[in-house]
């Protein structure tokens, strides 16, 4: 492949992975990390920095956001992206031991929080079509209603919102 010269690629025809992924496996992660961690629309969940923590927060938000509050399919798909994308930038860029993940509800809208204890700044940066990284805070631009940064005396919270249709 172009640009992973050197890199070991996986091997296979693919079916293993396609047998392993299904919505009910996911649904069962899922609420094996609710169990573990914690429910983030209780409490911050403390989650080690590392790349493996992006997997555990995209399966919380997503027994979360589709369970728990009942949103729709794409909702869910758009917040897990999201998720995802703070979770890494605070893996990769703030040197933290933990962070934590914290997820509200509340008339017409839902809020997802992401603190670390670094202050520096996440930085919005131009993205052009072939970058293969840095499309983070782009694509929470671009997905949330709204989103920002709340520095606290020791660290900060990056947060993003998402317009909800109440029943």
């Amino acid at each position: 492949m172009a640009g992973l010269e050197g890199i070991e690629q996986p091997r296979g025809d693919g079916r293993a992975t396609a047998a392993r992924w299904t919505p009910a496996v996911e649904d069962e992660r899922a609420l094996k990390a609710l169990e573990l961690f914690g429910n983030p629309t209780e409490a911050e969940v403390p989650l080690p920095s590392r790349p493996e923590s992006a997997a555990t927060a995209r399966r919380l938000a997503q027994v979360v956001v589709l369970r728990q509050w009942g949103l729709t399919p794409k909702m869910t798909e758009d917040a897990v992206l999201l998720v995802s994308e703070l979770v890494g930038n605070a893996v990769r860029h703030t040197g933290a031991r933990v962070f934590g993940l914290r997820m509200r509800r509340r008339r017409g809208w839902i809020r997802i929080e992401v603190r670390d204890p670094s202050r520096g700044l996440p930085c919005l940066m131009p993205v052009q079509e072939l970058d293969i990284s840095g499309r983070g805070l782009f694509l929470v631009d671009k997905l949330s209603d709204r989103w920002g940064v709340d520095l606290l005396p020791r660290g900060k919270t990056t947060w993003f919102e998402m317009r909800v249709a109440d029943r």
